[in-house]
């Protein structure tokens, strides 16, 4: 994975332009309802299978005693959606599908920054998925702190509601990872 020892956007310069988290229009009359600091944010399609193990772990962990400055969120395929989602979060833990050719269930634990495209590559409005996201999001001066994200490999990504058996049997480890991402 790729690590940047630079900010994608001069931090002055976003910061010049940066809205107030409670104002999203740039007009102070039109607040933004107040964001718990901390995201937990599900990413999936529940449809095909694994790809929605994402979604399927949020769901497992609505059931939890989270603590009240948590937010858990089931992003499903949102796309542009996400930026307004993680914006001016201090953490946001992301739980996604990841194609690595790894065995099916494998988790693996990535930083934001090991995500993000090099400096300067262009990124569409279309099809917006995380990553284009998190570029966004750093690019309008409202990116998260920090972004953890969890992903898991899938075995069968074809229609179905069902997680494969190695990628259910991957949720309560991602569940244990995200609870200790939060302690």
């Amino acid at each position: 994975m790729v690590t940047f020892d630079r900010p994608l956007v001069d931090q002055r310069l976003a910061n010049s332009n940066r809205m107030s988290p409670q104002t999203r229009s740039g007009d102070p009359s039109t607040k933004r309802p107040e964001v718990k600091p901390v995201l937990i944010m599900g990413i999936g399609n529940i449809l095909l299978r694994d790809e929605g193990v994402g979604v399927r772990v949020v769901q497992a962990m609505q059931n939890l005693d989270l603590p009240d400055h948590v937010e858990l969120v089931d992003a499903g395929t949102a796309g542009a959606d996400l930026v307004d989602i993680m914006a001016d979060r201090r953490k946001v833990i992301v739980v996604d599908a990841i194609e690595s050719r790894a065995a099916p269930g494998t988790i693996f634990r990535l930083s934001g920054e090991e995500l993000l495209p090099e400096p300067g590559a262009s990124i569409s409005l279309h099809q917006l998925g995380l990553v284009e996201s998190l570029v966004m999001a750093e690019q309008l001066g409202c990116a998260p702190g920090k972004v953890v994200v969890f992903g898991i490999q899938p075995a069968e990504i074809r229609v179905g509601l069902e997680l494969s058996a190695d990628v259910a049997n991957a949720v309560p480890k991602v569940i244990e990872g995200v609870l200790a991402e939060i302690a």
